[in-house]
């Protein structure tokens, strides 16, 4: 009976001393995964703070070089040789100069042709009266005359004068047959047409010119109603 006791005693004693050993792993391995947990934060905490020092670092260097560049870019102005900025200073100018002198020349030459533009209007006006009494002494001669050498002649200077006046670009304005433009004619009368409907020139009483796209005088026409 006693060594059946002693042997219950043996077994709760190992089985006490083993459960004492479980509850020590257990223990032992919670603490190292907290040590481990710790040490982990530790390490994110100090990565996370270097990078900011690492970044400030970065930018006190960008700016300490960038201040270095420009201490030399002025060191190099302040060491620039007089002459040389003497020499820049006059090809400057110099090249000012052209630039006004070829602006003066483009108004120049634009007053040039608006002056002459002018001047030959001026003498084309005082023309077309000469242009309008050729066409009517021409129209005026017999038909028994027509041929002879006085039409002929009158003929000869009418063509060179109006071949004239077709180089400097002078043209006459087609009337009979259009539509009214008050651009290029002026309405003095109204009539009516069986050949022409409504707004159409029927008769050009005076005929018009242009000199250069522009009008020097308008048709003096007549309008069907």
């Amino acid at each position: 009976m006693d060594e059946v006791n002693m042997k219950e005693n043996s077994l709760d004693e190992e089985k006490a001393e083993e459960k004492a050993e479980n509850t020590e792993a257990v223990n032992s391995s919670d603490t190292e995964n907290k040590e481990t947990a710790e040490k982990a934060a530790g390490e994110k905490a100090d990565a996370e703070t270097a990078e900011p020092d690492a970044e400030g670092k970065e930018t006190e260097e960008t700016e300490s070089d960038a201040k270095e560049e420009e201490g030399e870019s002025e060191g190099e102005k302040e060491a620039k040789d007089p002459k040389q900025a003497r020499i820049e200073e006059l090809e400057d100018m110099v090249k000012r100069q052209l630039a006004e002198f070829d602006n003066f020349r483009k108004r120049s030459d634009k007053e040039k042709e608006t002056m002459f533009e002018a001047g030959a209007k001026s003498v084309i006006e005082k023309l077309l009266p000469v242009v309008d009494n050729f066409e009517r002494g021409l129209a005026s001669i017999p038909e028994e005359e027509q041929g002879t050498p006085h039409a002929e002649g009158m003929m000869m200077i009418y063509k060179q004068l109006m071949g004239e006046l077709e180089k400097l670009d002078v043209k006459p304005i087609e009337s009979v047959g259009k539509e009214f433009n008050p651009d290029l004619h002026n309405a003095v009368m109204q009539c009516e047409s069986d050949e022409y409907e409504s707004g159409i020139i029927a008769q050009e009483l005076q005929k018009g010119y242009t000199y250069r796209d522009s009008v020097i005088r308008h048709s003096m026409v007549a309008v069907v109603s």
